[in-house]
């Protein structure tokens, strides 16, 4: 288990997320003239690699080091197959679509995330942003949708949990679009947000006379004591809110959803990804970690790993559609790369990112239906590879954000939101 940062003893975390004195400065702009289907996204990144034939694509004629050990379910949907070990989600199979044919060159972990997350292939290798792309920190797409969208209520736009998500930040776009970071694991007994906790030593009656003090002062208007001052007043705003405290309230959840969505970090995630979207939150990123599995991968994939998504991933489509919440929450789910096809010699699968499924639900998506496939021995598609770009096109697309719209870095260079790609047509409704 990573180590979590302590929140209160970091000023910064850099353009990973941010205290909540920095939290709090966002723009509701124009969406370009496109309408929205979703008005939020929960993304849930598998860090590491998720195996593609283990799960989602499958091939049981393959010879048995591709195929692996396991076997192909049928699901709800006549003539779609997934593996053994998501029964949850094969009872759901109308309410998600999969689509296999996504595939893209990059396959490192560092390079990989940024990716993802941000459109942009990266030329650097060892995580520091030392050597950025074209020498430019780019945006995350929570960050794009917190400029984009901006807020819709009391609690921060952008979340990331239960710790930053790699190359999550808001790059040039500035510290305002970071997200709020809940660096917590909700499964655990004694989970709190801590910045929504009253600062230790200091009573509520002292925090509101401090605040009151600070009312009765001239404001600075511009500049950055202005830009502080509005973050100071609005991080006030978010610690006083019940809604914020309601939303973070993961306790308060019957038993029996906490039991549907799984006793894991991913279960738990995912269900307070539910209670943050319904208080307003446009976009939430997961990210869970252990994907990595060069070695013995079967054990821990059959035991841990999978059994983790299918209940995490059932239990939340299952739970926004009953609470009519689906049709305007996009769920995706995919990791940076997939595993090789070919079992290794030591009963892993090594990094592959030419073939790897993902997962959509929700927003205004075509469910129940299977887009693209893969050769024989899933090496690669058959045709029409998705790339990355597409696959983030689509998402803004579907939340009425104008993809092609473009913003100057500090040194005046126009950048699009997203270089390239195009919206996923089989995909949208």
């Amino acid at each position: 288990m990573r180590h979590l940062p302590n929140r209160r003893a970091a000023l910064k975390i850099g353009f990973a997320g941010l205290t909540l004195p920095h939290l709090l400065q966002f723009q509701a702009q124009a969406a370009g003239g496109i309408k929205p289907k979703a008005k939020a996204c929960i993304f849930l990144f598998l860090e590491g690699g998720p195996s593609t034939i283990d799960m989602w694509d499958m091939k049981p004629e393959a010879a048995a080091e591709v195929r692996g050990p396991y076997k192909q379910i049928a699901t709800k949907v006549p003539g779609t197959f997934i593996g053994e070990h998501l029964p949850n989600c094969g009872k759901i199979a109308d309410k998600y679509t999969i689509l296999r044919n996504h595939s893209h060159n990059d396959n490192g972990h560092t390079t990989g995330y940024h990716y993802v997350l941000t459109g942009v292939k990266a030329d650097f290798a060892d995580g520091t942003n030392s050597r950025k792309p074209n020498n430019v920190l780019y945006p995350s797409i929570g960050s794009v949708v917190s400029r984009e969208l901006g807020t819709n209520g009391t609690l921060p736009p952008y979340i990331n949990l239960p710790h930053p998500l790699t190359s999550g930040g808001p790059g040039f776009y500035g510290a305002e679009f970071a997200p709020f970071v809940i660096e917590g694991d909700p499964v655990s007994p004694d989970f709190e947000v801590r910045d929504l906790m009253p600062v230790e030593g200091i009573d509520a009656k002292r925090q509101d006379r401090r605040q009151r003090l600070l009312s009765g002062m001239d404001k600075p208007t511009s500049g950055k004591a202005g830009t502080m001052a509005t973050y100071y007043e609005k991080a006030h705003d978010l610690m006083t809110s019940p809604a914020a405290r309601k939303a973070f309230d993961i306790k308060s959840e019957p038993a029996k959803v906490r039991d549907a969505y799984g006793h894991t970090t991913l279960g738990q995630c995912a269900l307070l990804c539910r209670r943050l979207v319904e208080a307003g939150t446009r976009f939430v990123g997961v990210d869970h970690s252990g994907w990595d599995t060069h070695f013995t991968c079967f054990p821990s994939l059959e035991k841990d790993l999978i059994p983790s998504v299918d209940k995490a991933f059932s239990a939340l489509v299952s739970d926004l559609a009953d609470r009519g919440m689906l049709d305007s929450t996009l769920v995706v789910m995919m990791g940076e790369m997939g595993r090789t096809p070919k079992v290794n010699a030591q009963a892993g699968r090594d990094h592959w990112s030419m073939a790897q499924s993902v997962l959509f639900a929700g927003g205004g998506i075509k469910p129940g239906i299977v887009i693209g496939a893969t050769t024989k021995d899933a090496t690669a598609p058959t045709a029409d590879p998705i790339g990355v770009e597409d696959i983030l096109r689509t998402i803004f697309h579907q939340m009425g954000i104008d993809s092609t719209k473009a913003y100057n870095t500090p040194l005046g260079r126009p950048v699009p939101i997203v270089n390239g790609g195009k919206v996923i047509k089989d995909l949208v409704g």
